[in-house]
């Protein structure tokens, strides 16, 4: 892997944008909400950019690709988490579509990185296999 610092990723950039616009939502939602959805929302939030600063540390493919996983799942959470926000009637729906479009992009580049990243045996689609292969050499 080439020697970086995760802060020069741009996925890592885009989801510290996604905390900061996480916590400017919750921060309009109901002081009943502090230790539910608001806690959970920026938790999910922070996991996210904090697993991909954890993997790129840890300077080995197979644990970048573990850490990039859980980031994803924590998008995941995040994702359903606005879900629920907006059924519930909580948060502006600007603020709402900001985080989800910034949550989107984020997403979007987790897959693509963990798809290049991850070893050809575990994709079955065999030409993802010869892509990610050509990416990653």
């Amino acid at each position: 892997m080439a020697n970086y610092s995760y802060s020069q990723l741009i996925v890592w950039q885009r989801a510290m944008e996604l905390v900061v616009a996480c916590y400017e939502l919750t921060s309009d939602f109901p002081l009943s909400e502090q230790f539910g959805l608001t806690s959970q929302m920026r938790r999910s939030a922070v996991s996210i950019p904090s697993n991909i600063a954890e993997g790129r540390s840890r300077r080995t493919r197979n644990e970048f690709l573990h850490f990039l996983r859980i980031a994803f799942g924590s998008g995941a959470e995040l994702e359903t988490q606005i879900e629920i926000a907006k059924r519930i009637g909580m948060g502006k729906l600007i603020n709402l579509s900001q985080v989800e479009n910034l949550l989107e992009e984020v997403m979007k580049m987790l897959n693509t990185m963990i798809r290049r990243i991850q070893p050809p045996r575990e994709i079955r689609d065999p030409n993802a296999a010869n892509e990610a292969s050509k990416a990653i050499h």
